[in-house]
C-alpha cells in the first residue's frame, strides 16, 4: 500500500508554472530519489507535500489521509486536524541544516518531542540520547551548532527529524552545503536508514548515491516528471534523450 500518493499536482508562482501534473506514489519502506538540474520544481514538489507551499492542485494523500483535493477546478486542504497529524508523519531534514543557533545539540533535538508529542522531558532525552549515539555524535549533547562541522550540525537535523518518529523522512539536497568528506559522513547515514527500511524521499545531485540506494528513481525536468523507475533501468539503459542528456555530465552512473 502507499505510504504517499500524488496526483496531478500543480504549482505555480505568478506567471511561472513549476510544477506541471505531477503523480507519483510511495510504498512503505522504499527509498525514492528525485532527481534533476537545478529549477526543475524537485524541491518545491517536496515543499508542497510538507505544507511549506500552497499547491494550485492535484491530490495528495498520505498513510490514508487526505490532505489536499481538486473540486471543480479549487484546491480543497483538509481540516487543520487532520493537516496536523499528516505534518506528524513527514519528517523533513534541509539542505542547510536550519537548527537553532542559540540552542545546543540536545535542545534542538527535544525541543519538538516535548512540545508538539507532549512528551516528558526524560523520555525526550532518552530518545536523543539514542539518535546522538546512533550518528555517531554521543558527547555532543551539550554543543552548539557553531560548534560543529557541516557534517555534524546535518547529522543532528537528521536526528532531529528522526526523534518525531516520521512515517516518512524526506531530505531536500542534505549534501549540497557540505564538501566532499562531509558528504559521504551523510550518504552512509542514509544507507544505513534504508538498511532499516525507513521510508525516503530524498531530493538530490549525487547521482552515484541515488542508483546505489533507492528502489525508485524520478528524474524532473522543467516542472514535468520526465522519467521514472529501477534505477537499474533509468541509469543504465534509459531510453529517454532528455535523461541520457542530463545523465551524460555525470561520471560513473552510466
Amino acid at each position: 500500500m502507499a505510504i504517499l500518493e500524488v496526483k496531478n499536482l500543480s504549482k505555480r508562482f505568478g506567471d511561472l508554472e513549476v510544477l506541471k501534473d505531477i503523480s507519483f506514489s510511495v510504498e512503505k519502506g522504499q527509498v525514492v530519489s528525485i532527481i534533476g538540474p537545478s529549477g526543475s520544481g524537485k524541491s518545491t514538489l517536496l515543499r508542497c507535500v510538507n505544507q511549506l507551499e500552497t499547491a494550485d492542485g492535484g491530490d495528495i494523500t498520505v498513510d490514508g489521509l487526505k490532505m489536499l483535493t481538486t473540486e471543480n477546478g479549487k484546491v480543497v486542504y483538509a481540516p487543520k486536524k487532520t493537516l496536523r497529524e499528516i505534518r506528524l508523519k513527514i519528517g523533513l531534514v534541509f539542505q542547510n541544516f536550519n537548527l537553532f543557533p542559540h540552542k545546543s545539540v540536545m535542545q534542538n533535538i527535544i525541543e519538538a518531542p516535548i512540545h508538539v508529542l507532549k512528551k516528558s522531558k526524560q523520555e525526550a532525552v532518552e530518545t536523543a540520547q539514542g539518535l546522538l549515539e546512533k550518528m555517531g555524535l554521543t558527547g555532543k549533547e551539550k554543543s552548539y551548532p557553531c560548534e560543529l562541522s557541516g557534517g555534524q550540525q546535518q547529522r543532528v537535523s537528521i536526528a532531529r527529524a528522526l526523534a518525531l518518529k516520521p512515517d516518512i523522512l524526506f531530505f531536500d539536497e542534505p549534501t549540497s552545503a557540505l564538501d566532499p568528506e562531509l558528504t559521504g559522513e551523510i550518504l552512509k547515514v542514509i544507507k544505513e536508514l534504508a538498511e532499516e527500511k525507513m521510508t525516503m524521499v530524498i531530493v538530490t545531485h549525487e547521482m552515484e548515491f541515488a542508483r546505489d540506494v533507492s528502489n525508485h528513481v524520478i528524474f524532473m525536468d522543467g516542472g514535468f516528471i520526465v522519467e521514472e523507475g529501477d534505477p537499474s533501468e533509468l541509469f543504465g539503459n534509459t531510453q529517454n534523450e532528455r535523461t541520457k542528456q542530463f545523465l551524460k555530465r555525470f561520471k560513473g552512473v552510466q
